[in-house]
């Protein structure tokens, strides 16, 4: 009785912490966590190895009535990857218009653009890094206008150019003030 004690609260401990760290992947990223919080993310990863091990052997002895608890409790880290899978998908989202990548040394950005003037700057960085940022758009022509640009700073103008014939949206200009339309480092996104 007291070793079930044990066991239901490091199951209960051991899945929460995972579940934890799992969603960490939409602050910053799970494996620059895993970096940070190194040796208490191995712990928990180790004590939810042993706890998910210790159930099946427990339930291989004593049967699942004996083990709801636990079988409970672990099923909640399969309930969290569902969800955080479907949340991420555009399963409940406007559908895509276009999606744009721009690849740089330590980033990759992909705009994601949506029907209902919605779009979305995934930023995908070095050691694990992801951050997405919300913006709105108008598309006037060949042009790109953001009413709410998808960026914290100006890396973005509020107004991009789509050439269809370089397939890439061109996001600098030259010294006259039209977009410069020659593909160069850090200049356009590439259309996907």
């Amino acid at each position: 009785m007291e070793n079930d004690k044990l066991f239901n609260g490091l199951s209960v401990v051991s899945t929460l912490g995972l579940v934890c760290w799992m969603f960490t992947e939409f602050y910053g990223g799970m494996i620059f966590n895993l970096i940070v919080f190194f040796p208490i993310i191995i712990l928990i990863i180790l004590l939810y190895g042993f706890s998910f091990i210790e159930t099946i052997v427990s339930i291989i002895k004593q049967g699942l009535s004996k083990n709801k608890f636990r079988v409970i409790v672990h099923s909640l880290l399969i309930f969290g990857i569902l969800l955080s899978s479907i949340f991420k998908s555009d399963l409940f989202k406007s559908k895509r218009v276009m999606t744009a990548v721009l690849k740089d040394d330590q980033y990759n950005y992909t705009l994601i653009f949506r029907e209902n003037g919605s779009c979305e700057n995934e930023i995908n960085g070095s050691v694990g890094y992801f951050d997405k940022i919300y913006g709105e758009y108008k598309l006037l022509g060949d042009t790109i206008v953001f009413t709410r640009k998808p960026y914290k700073n100006d890396f973005l103008p509020d107004t991009i150019l789509i050439d269809k014939k370089e397939n890439a949206i061109f996001i600098t200009k030259d010294e006259q003030g039209n977009f410069s339309k020659k593909k160069g480092f850090l200049n356009h996104f590439e259309i996907q």
